[in-house]
């Protein structure tokens, strides 16, 4: 897993269910989801998170409400296949910016809201690593 210590070793028994070995010790994880985020119960001591995973954002974006700036990020690693709008194109909720190919399926990311494109980043036929800014919206 990206950004762990290169000793550890993470496994999920069951779904939400995690054995953590660092090395010295093992370590049991519950993890599950409420209202705010997420509740990881570590060997007991509860810790609370709120994240975003880009793969659950309904429209593959960085939501920043209805008004503002939204970054349409890539859900996971993968190719660009087609870039559908260019910088300064005005767009609709729903029309689709980027069409990205992950694990054999292509997904198309749309736009969140009315507005207009302020940066595209994506290239047709680059690889993209998941998080990845691909189109600026204004």
């Amino acid at each position: 897993m990206k950004g762990l210590p290169p000793n550890w070793q993470i496994s999920e028994i069951e779904p939400g269910l995690y054995s953590i070995l660092d090395g010295t010790r093992s370590l049991e994880a519950r993890v599950s989801r409420n209202h705010k985020g997420y509740v990881v119960d570590l060997n007991g001591q509860i810790l609370e998170f709120e994240l975003e995973d880009p793969r659950e954002l309904s429209s593959g974006s960085r939501h920043h409400g209805r008004q503002g700036r939204a970054d349409i990020v890539a859900p996971m690693p993968g190719k660009v296949v087609r870039v559908l709008v260019s910088a300064g194109d005005a767009v609709e909720e729903g029309q689709g910016l980027v069409v990205v190919e992950a694990m054999k399926m292509q997904n198309e990311m749309k736009a969140p809201k009315d507005g207009k494109v302020t940066a595209v980043s994506a290239k047709e036929g680059a690889s993209i690593a998941a998080g990845q800014v691909l189109v600026t919206l204004e």
